[in-house]
């Protein structure tokens, strides 16, 4: 074999190739979606039959455990918040196509970060309804059929214990907090709490949440409160105390918040529990609990 007839090295693809790939791939993607569109059309058409329709179709076990599956397997330089909000657009229009729902979220907050978190979270296809107060929106949701609340997950506005409203068995209760996933530089990091009407089949019952009335609040109190319980504290007019909502991570009972409360001289007068979520699973520092 001559030199002019040695098999040349593999020449590096053009701007034109590479573009096709693209163009290639981008095919590929919506193909993928309405293929899953036409799955999603089938699974309504099972529950019709089933006679499983109504109510929502907001499943946070599951949507936990893929947003969790999509952190471990990511890598590459296209970075994680266009992944997730990608992923985030697509679980919720989906969910929204087998049966829609509205989104109502307390703009007391602040407005422009629970939009962002609205919207990162479910998109521009699914309604969104701004209230200004917690209790109007878990009113709005509990006179719904498969609505979504949002509600900040942090001190409430005004002091107002608007988790009261979700003491009663058949309210509202939480399901959910977002984002599924958290990290320092979150897009939209607002920790909200999601509220619907009770969705057994699918609740998930890692953390644990809890409306606290105490009398005969005091720092004491506050200062007796175990470290690993996330807290919420608002005066509760109607007893002259406090009302508390209480987070407790796997493997954490309520009887070890209210127990230290009581060796302070608070009174307990009532433990509802009105709510769970998935444990707060963390990029770039702890996580809180492993997959489950």
């Amino acid at each position: 074999m001559t030199k002019t007839d040695a098999p040349l090295p593999d020449a590096p693809l053009s701007l034109a190739d590479l573009r096709s790939e693209i163009d290639r791939i981008d095919e590929a993607m919506h193909q993928l979606l309405m293929e899953r569109s036409e799955i999603i059309d089938r699974l309504v058409q099972v529950k019709r039959t089933a006679g499983a329709e109504g109510g929502s179709a907001f499943r946070p076990a599951r949507e936990a455990d893929m947003m969790r599956r999509l952190v471990e397997r990511h890598h590459g330089l296209l970075p994680l918040d266009t992944v997730e909000s990608i992923w985030r657009v697509i679980i919720a229009t989906f969910t929204y196509v087998q049966a829609p729902y509205a989104v109502h979220a307390d703009l007391a907050v602040g407005e422009p970060a629970m939009r962002d978190s609205t919207r990162f979270h479910f998109g521009f296809t699914v309604p969104f309804v701004p209230h200004m107060g917690a209790r109007g929106v878990v009113e709005a949701v509990k006179g719904s059929t498969g609505d979504l609340g949002l509600i900040s997950a942090s001190a409430p506005a005004g002091g107002d214990p608007w988790w009261t409203a979700l003491e009663p068995a058949g309210a509202p209760k939480i399901i959910a907090r977002l984002p599924f996933v958290e990290r320092a530089d979150h897009p939209a990091g607002l920790p909200v709490f999601v509220v619907s009407h009770p969705i057994a089949d699918a609740a998930v019952r890692e953390v644990r949440v809890y409306s606290l009335r105490v009398t005969g609040w005091s720092a004491a109190a506050g200062r007796a409160i175990p470290a690993f319980a996330e807290v919420v504290v608002a005066p509760d007019e109607a007893l002259d105390g406090a009302a508390l909502l209480v987070s407790l991570p796997p493997g954490h009972v309520v009887d070890e918040v209210t127990g230290p409360l009581a060796e302070t001289g608070a009174g307990i007068r009532a433990v509802t529990e009105v709510g769970s979520h998935a444990a707060i699973y963390r990029v770039g520092g702890e996580t809180a609990a492993a997959r489950p």
